[in-house]
């Protein structure tokens, strides 16, 4: 089974950015689509962004024009670069992985931006 192993998460100020990774066990291009969800204290996970096998992105409205999903296939993981952020960025960031029949999470990296 496909392991998902997030990093890179951590404390800043706003304004600050941060570049969350997700390391895959095996190649990214065996899934459909790799996306980004997060979960703030006492909300809901929510979708934030993804990329799918043909390189597509999308992203959700709050994080558009701050937030970059990438990946490097070579290394197996995909990104978040995460600019100008806010404090209602704060979350737990988890990686999302899917193929046609199966959907696997990471166990989340925790993002805290401070005033």
């Amino acid at each position: 089974q496909p392991q998902l192993v997030e990093s890179g998460g951590g404390l800043v100020q706003a304004g600050g950015s941060l570049r969350l990774s997700c390391e895959t066990s095996g190649s990214i291009l065996r899934f459909n689509r790799m996306a980004w969800y997060r979960q703030a204290p006492g909300n809901a996970r929510v979708y934030v962004a993804s990329i799918t096998r043909g390189g597509g992105t999308n992203y959700r409205d709050s994080v558009k024009g701050r937030c970059t999903i990438s990946r490097d296939n070579a290394k197996n993981t995909v990104y978040l670069q995460m600019n100008g952020l806010k404090p209602e960025d704060t979350a737990v960031y988890y990686c999302n992985a899917n193929t046609d029949s199966q959907d696997y999470w990471g166990q989340g990296t925790q993002v805290t931006v401070s005033l």
